[in-house]
């Protein structure tokens, strides 16, 4: 692995880059807890919509069962140099009853579209309550970018 320095970042660039990436990303890791098996985490394929992610999985998969028993979940960006996790609580809506912008959007995005599947699938829509992005020791301080579901100055 190859070193880079890192510039510290203020808060308004840290919200433009995130924003970014939430724009143009593929994957996000899903992490669900059931209150009887604990955690379970999952990459799948997300859509960002300018206020929540919206995630499609199986309807009978781990996640939606675990979402539907305990709704707060974690979702994480796969880079670890440049971090973004963000917090809130999932609402599941299954593939016939998915708002038709939400899902036209992801069946744009990926080329595939849930709703056509044989097999049942659900939509996860995470609206952030909270968001925190940082690259590496420096910008540890003024990680927090959105509390509470607003965006900090």
């Amino acid at each position: 692995m190859q070193a880079t320095e890192i510039i510290r970042r203020d808060t308004a660039q840290r919200r433009q880059d995130t924003l970014e990436r939430l724009g143009r990303e593929r994957d996000i890791w899903v992490s669900t807890a059931h209150p009887d098996h604990g955690p379970h985490q999952v990459p799948l394929w997300f859509l960002w919509d300018g206020r929540a992610v919206w995630m499609c999985t199986g309807a009978n998969s781990a996640t939606v069962r675990n979402a539907r028993a305990e709704p707060r979940v974690r979702l994480a960006l796969p880079d670890a140099l440049d971090v973004v996790l963000l917090q809130g609580e999932a609402e599941c809506h299954p593939a016939p009853e998915v708002p038709e912008d939400a899902a036209d959007a992801f069946a744009a995005k990926f080329g595939w579209d849930p709703r056509t599947e044989e097999s049942p699938y659900a939509y996860l829509r995470v609206a952030p309550q909270t968001v925190r992005a940082w690259r590496s020791v420096p910008e540890l301080r003024g990680r927090l970018l959105m509390r509470d579901g607003a965006w900090l100055e």
